[in-house]
């Protein structure tokens, strides 16, 4: 029996593969552009072909994976909002009987984030932490007692639809006023544009999110996040107020998981997390505003640590360290 992982993130624009040594390592990975548009067995096809050029061993010591939502969990039958073709696709089954006899397991790829960090990144060591990643859309994972929380459908630490302004934007889940409708990527671009932003030339394909992890601004014409924030760090006011629309956004929303769950970290990943204090700034501000009884003062909100793998050592933890990140009898 292999002591190695096989690893597999599955996203609206990539799919990622690699195997993982047991202390967290990727010692190998591949990396394909997810297919536009596909069907259901054309995105099948196009992730073995990935694993086969991966050279997987013959025993493994088991499959885990994260993957967009929705999905039922802990089966696995996958229906991501930005891969039309899945729709209750069995992916844990599909994988289960490609490589049958060992455990093979599933979670969402925000929550796969969060453990990574947890595991080996930002989070290493805390007992009460939220992971989160802010791009495209948002998500996170709940860790208490140095243990995942899965909650009833494995959707715990899901902190982009706590409300932060009822009056709010409609968001992609059909209510109004949630984080994610404010501070997910493409959101901001369109809040800019219609108080009047003009994208300026400030950024270059690579600049300032050359190393962020997991799913990033994809371009929305000129507009985009990326754009975005280099806009505001050259002083337009437009973008500054965005950005600090979204950071205060992020900070009353960790200020109500704080107060719930009694947390002593927030890491923040994605792209906009790279956006230094523009972002963390106001986010810092609006969440001193929101904790003030005694107990909620001592969280700290950190970057995220870990880069392009994040996902990958996620999946990875979730049979690595399965007593941490994996519920017993799933």
């Amino acid at each position: 029996m292999s002591d190695l992982t096989l690893a597999v993130d599955i996203g609206g624009t990539k799919f990622a593969a690699g195997l993982v040594e047991p202390d967290g390592q990727v010692v190998a990975a591949e990396r394909v552009a997810t297919p536009q548009g596909a069907d259901a067995e054309t995105l099948w096809r196009t992730l073995t072909a990935l694993l086969d050029r991966l050279d997987v061993p013959a025993a493994l010591a088991g499959v885990g994976i994260g993957c967009g939502g929705p999905m039922t969990w802990p089966e696995g039958e996958v229906s991501p909002l930005n891969m039309g073709g899945w729709r209750g696709f069995p992916l844990r089954g599909r994988l289960a009987a490609r490589f049958p006899g060992v455990p093979v397991r599933i979670h969402n790829d925000a929550i796969c984030l969060a453990v990574a960090e947890h595991w080996c990144g930002a989070g290493r060591g805390s007992a009460a932490m939220l992971g989160m990643v802010v791009s495209t859309g948002v998500g996170g994972g709940l860790i208490l007692g140095g243990r995942l929380i899965d909650g009833g459908t494995g959707n715990a630490g899901h902190i982009g639809h706590v409300v932060v302004d009822p009056e709010g934007p409609p968001c992609g889940c059909g209510g109004n006023g949630c984080l994610e409708a404010i501070a997910r990527g493409p959101g901001l671009a369109a809040w800019a544009l219609a108080q009047g932003w003009s994208p300026g030339d400030a950024v270059t394909e690579g600049d300032l999110y050359r190393d962020a992890p997991g799913e990033l601004y994809r371009e929305e014409g000129t507009a985009t996040a990326r754009r975005l924030a280099a806009d505001a760090a050259a002083g337009d006011p437009i973008a500054l107020a965005a950005m600090a629309r979204a950071g205060r956004a992020l900070g009353v929303a960790i200020a109500s998981a704080v107060n719930l769950c009694d947390l002593d970290l927030v890491t923040v990943g994605g792209g906009l997390s790279q956006a230094g204090d523009l972002l963390f700034g106001p986010l810092e501000e609006a969440l001193r505003e929101h904790t003030r009884m005694g107990f909620a003062g001592r969280v700290r909100v950190v970057p995220a640590a870990l880069g392009q793998d994040a996902g990958l050592v996620g999946a990875a933890a979730l049979v690595i360290a399965g007593d941490r990140y994996w519920s017993p009898g799933l």
